[in-house]
């Protein structure tokens, strides 16, 4: 059997028992995008996870992830900014949100993207314990906040 043979059976197989594990699990869709994914990780990531994962430490993931952010901010000038868009940004707007932080913070700018669609569009923006919603959500809420205040103190009924 050839190498290309055996590399093929290899994915089918892999593939399969993804498939399979995903299915059972109910989330075959949101597993085939978390694959697309990984393949963006750094080894080291990967050897991170890997090594979490033979010592079942994966529920640890999160807390790694503060330390991490933390240990780099304190290690490095780069400022890292958490941003937050009801759709995933494009190449345009991601340089000009890192260009708008560069000037703010004054400092090379790492992006942590995150897609949270009930923000509705708009973008949030998180560093260094400061909080920026400019968000369509929070802009409906304050306008709520407005408006019902205005008709509670009004002597209409």
């Amino acid at each position: 059997m050839t190498s290309r043979r055996i590399e093929q059976k290899k994915v089918e197989a892999y593939a399969r028992a993804l498939l399979e594990a995903a299915k059972y699990e109910g989330r075959a869709a949101r597993d085939l995008e978390q694959v697309k994914h990984v393949l963006k990780f750094s080894p080291e990531v990967m050897e991170t996870i890997t090594s979490m994962q033979g010592e079942d430490d994966l529920d640890l993931l999160d807390k790694v992830y503060s330390q991490y952010k933390d240990l780099l901010e304190k290690s490095d000038d780069t400022v890292s900014v958490d941003v937050t868009t009801a759709v995933p940004m494009d190449d345009e707007l991601r340089e000009k949100v890192r260009e708008k932080c560069r000037k703010d913070f004054d400092a090379p700018i790492y992006l942590v993207e995150h897609v949270d669609p009930k923000i509705l569009g708009g973008i949030v923006l998180e560093a260094k314990g400061q909080r920026r919603d400019a968000s369509v959500r929070a802009q409906l809420v304050n306008i709520r906040k407005t408006l019902s205040s205005a008709f509670i103190g009004s002597d209409e009924q």
